[in-house]
């Protein structure tokens, strides 16, 4: 598989992520039946700019919940989470179980 055949996967899963809910690379990646390949997941969502339609990547976050990235973008995702109704005190999602999408559980392909 390409790298461009992979994100365009992945850029499907997080799009599919509802509002005020948040998921994991490692989520994604199991997912998609490669579960060593979290960090390929956060390469594909550092990949984002001019895709369409958008990807919301403020709601793909690291498996203990932590907004990984950038200060700068980082700022940006808590933001945008936020504004979601998601909860972010220093670089954590608060409730992180609760608001946790799970691909696995919630997509049927």
């Amino acid at each position: 598989m390409t790298d461009a055949h992979f994100y365009d996967h992945v850029f499907e899963v997080a799009r599919q992520v509802p509002v005020g809910r948040v998921t994991s690379y490692g989520a994604i990646a199991k997912f998609l039946g490669v579960g060593n390949w979290s960090r390929k997941v956060g390469r594909a969502m550092g990949m984002l700019d001019g895709v369409q339609p958008p990807v919301p990547y403020q709601r793909v976050v690291n498996s203990q919940g932590l907004l990984t990235g950038g200060t700068e973008g980082i700022e940006r995702r808590k933001e945008l989470l936020a504004a979601e109704g998601v909860t972010v005190i220093g670089d954590k999602v608060q409730d992180f179980k609760t608001v946790f999408w799970n691909p696995s559980q919630e997509l049927n392909y």
